[in-house]
């Protein structure tokens, strides 16, 4: 599991270091504390924020005293369906490993140290912009597992 200093986790988030540390003490956001008692943030939890808040909402919300947590639009005023969707059984991960042969692509997320593998088309790949390195959940129903990134980001 890896774990960031708040520093670090904080500029990921686009939010100042006194806000972290607000979060945390409000218990908004989980930490681990390390044997000198010093607070680390798992890439688990920093992953689980910013796909929920999605890319630009984190930056946007600089010295705010809590994470807003995006709720999804109705579906007359949504722009496409971004995270309107009925499964609930969403892996949050990094993307790892990104394979482009022919018509498909073979994604690799890394899920809490976890590797789950998804084989989808070329076309799909190229439409949510994945990139390695991006925050990406998997979505898993029955034996299929398919990737979703929150609409227009880079994170």
């Amino acid at each position: 599991m890896e774990l960031l200093r708040l520093p670090e986790a904080a500029r990921q988030l686009g939010v100042s270091y006194p806000t972290l540390k607000q979060w945390i003490y409000q218990k908004k956001l989980r930490s681990v504390r390390t044997p000198g008692g010093h607070h680390r943030i798992p890439r688990l939890e920093l992953d689980r924020l910013m796909f929920q808040e999605g890319p630009r909402a984190a930056a946007s919300h600089r010295g705010a005293q809590q994470p807003v947590i995006r709720k999804s639009p109705p579906l007359a005023q949504a722009a496409g369906l971004e995270h309107v969707i009925s499964g609930r059984n969403q892996l949050v991960g990094r993307v790892v490993g990104l394979e482009i042969v022919g018509l498909l692509a073979k994604v690799q997320l890394d899920v809490g140290g976890q590797k789950i593998t998804s084989i989808i088309t070329r076309d799909a790949c190229r439409d949510l912009g994945l990139k390695v390195g991006q925050t990406a959940a998997a979505l898993i129903k029955a034996t299929e597992v398919m990737i979703i990134r929150p609409a227009g980001g880079r994170g």
